[in-house]
């Protein structure tokens, strides 16, 4: 299909970029980021990852070295 695409001057500096990296045409730089960006909104959004943190009722810690002198002793190292 043949057609006319206005881009912006950035978006067109960016594709320009990528064919002289690539060695591809521009042709083919457009087509495979215009398929990137129209296959990625069709994939479900994520629900974000969360860690729920335990409890496991310990005192608080500002260095490792006191949270392993607490578990093992004056001799931990």
């Amino acid at each position: 299909m043949r057609t006319t695409l206005s881009l912006d001057d950035d978006v067109a500096q960016l594709l320009k970029k990528e064919v002289r990296r690539t060695g591809s045409s521009f042709k083919e730089a457009v087509n495979r980021f215009l398929r990137m960006g129209l296959t990625a909104s069709k994939q479900p959004v994520r629900k974000p990852f969360r860690v729920k943190p335990w409890n496991l009722g310990l005192p608080a810690f500002e260095k490792v070295e006191e949270l392993l002198e607490y578990l093992e002793g004056p001799d931990h190292r």
